[in-house]
């Protein structure tokens, strides 16, 4: 053993984390704190609902890694799977080829995917997956005669991917303006968070929902609709803390596009996999699109990969002549991660996950609202095993945090606390503070209390400290 390899793997070893502090360039993170006493967290290992750090301390994975780990950690069979197609076939592009794996897969996913979702193009992320959508929209409408359909509407504070055009994509100010300029052709329209619906609305949710697909309409209006050529929406927001769709609002939203000839876009990075109880939450609602974008819960986070899945009708025009559509990645379908994904895909049914989960929210759902009697708490939202819990100043009138106030509640405070009383999870301020939470879909109610518990002792701190 290299004295490299030693000091790797050494349990509470701090020069893992200083060499992190040094050397690792982390995602979305504020290198300066670890440059001013704080400690980069190193987990080593999962197992379950729950990961342990360097020293050894055990943590309860309350956001599922990133939205991902649907069937828990340390899952052998999954990383079986994957060393043994490695030995078989490690790599090979589907440019112009094809390999069992991507086949299989691809066939697979077209079964789970609704009405006529059968074109399935793979790529490595979510972002590269709205990528893709976009890209297909606009090369889509020039091939059938209207060339000038190249926009995209998409919600407020809703995040897309970190690609130029899914960025663009992407509802958040402060996450695209150091970036800029981006991908013209973006526009915005108001989202589903109905706690912060206009006085008018707040007491009918189904009215507020047709109010705000209604802007939808407009903005196509306003915008030209020989000019739009796709409206993008999480079936459930994530940013801005875990917006579902209020009864009838995906309909109608339907609905508008099939007005205006504009495609309908689910982007289902996080919802799909069984977060929502289903493969698809598009299957959920009841409400089929033109196209689906996907990764993370795929293959449970235990290879990366994604995919567009696209209606027949709009791979139609690539059947004939010369057209292709001229976009790829390298990684796209990958054989080690299509096999992973197949395995996992396997357990989806052999364990009935999505059955699980659709037995188990109801109870995820009572067991976090039992937080609704905190002072701080003004709301509790979501879906399936997605949930977002709103923080306020005052549960009365609404009062939010200013930024000031919520730069110290959630990273001066919450976000270390959470952790260190052994929880994992989101506390975020893209849009109102929230703290997220999507814990592994195979967790029951023994795990909800836990999360509960923990919730609650920290949120009542953090509210004695304001």
């Amino acid at each position: 053993m290299t004295a490299t390899t030693q000091y790797l793997i050494e349990p509470g070893n701090d020069r893992m984390a200083n060499s992190a502090r040094d050397h690792l360039w982390m995602h979305f993170t504020r290198h300066s704190s670890y440059y001013e006493g704080g400690h980069v967290p190193v987990i080593v290992k999962g197992d379950g609902a729950y990961i342990w750090d360097d020293h050894g301390k055990k943590y309860f994975d309350g956001l599922s890694g990133l939205f991902v780990v649907q069937v828990g950690h340390g899952r052998r069979e999954l990383a079986a799977v994957g060393a043994k197609q490695a030995e078989e076939l490690a790599f090979f592009p589907i440019w112009s080829y094809a390999h069992p794996r991507a086949i299989e897969l691809a066939e697979r996913l077209a079964h789970y995917a609704p009405g006529d979702l059968n074109r399935v193009f793979f790529t490595t992320g979510g972002g590269e997956a709205v990528e893709t959508a976009w890209k297909l929209a606009k090369q889509f409408f020039k091939l059938t005669g209207k060339p000038t359909k190249h926009k995209v509407i998409s919600r407020a504070i809703a995040y897309h991917g970190t690609p130029q055009g899914a960025l663009s994509i992407t509802g958040i100010p402060d996450a695209k303006i150091p970036f800029e300029p981006l991908v013209p052709g973006a526009v915005k329209v108001p989202n589903t968070n109905f706690y912060r619906a206009e006085e008018e609305y707040r007491h009918d949710e189904k009215l507020f929902g047709l109010w705000a697909a209604n802007r939808i309409a407009e903005a196509i209006e306003f915008e030209g609709p020989d000019s739009v050529a796709a409206v993008f929406v999480e079936p459930v927001q994530n940013s801005g803390g875990c917006f579902p769709p209020p009864p009838g609002y995906l309909e109608r939203v339907r609905e508008i596009c099939d007005q205006y000839d504009v495609l309908m876009v689910a982007d289902e990075t996080i919802t799909a996999f069984g977060r929502i109880g289903d493969m698809f939450a598009m299957n959920r609602f009841g409400v089929t699109p033109d196209i689906i974008t996907c990764a993370k819960g795929m293959s449970s986070g235990y290879s990366a990969i994604g995919a567009m899945i696209a209606s027949e009708r709009l791979f139609e025009p690539f059947k004939h002549g010369t057209t292709s559509f001229l976009h790829g990645y390298t990684w796209g379908g990958h054989p080690v991660a299509a096999a992973v994904a197949l395995a996992n895909l396997d357990l989806f049914e052999s364990e009935g996950i999505n059955e699980h989960v659709l037995a188990n929210e109801g109870n995820f759902r009572r067991t976090l609202d039992k937080l609704n009697d905190l002072p701080i708490v003004g709301d509790v939202r979501g879906a399936g095993y997605f949930y977002g819990i709103e923080l306020v100043k005052d549960k009365v009138t609404r009062e939010t945090f200013n930024d000031d106030e919520a730069e110290r509640l959630l990273r001066g405070f919450l976000s270390k606390a959470l952790f260190d009383n052994g929880l994992y999870c989101r506390a975020d301020d893209r849009g109102d503070p929230v703290v997220q939470l999507a814990p592994p879909l195979t967790c029951g109610q023994k795990e909800f209390d836990e999360i509960e518990g923990i919730l609650r002792s920290v949120l009542t701190e953090a509210w004695s400290v304001l």
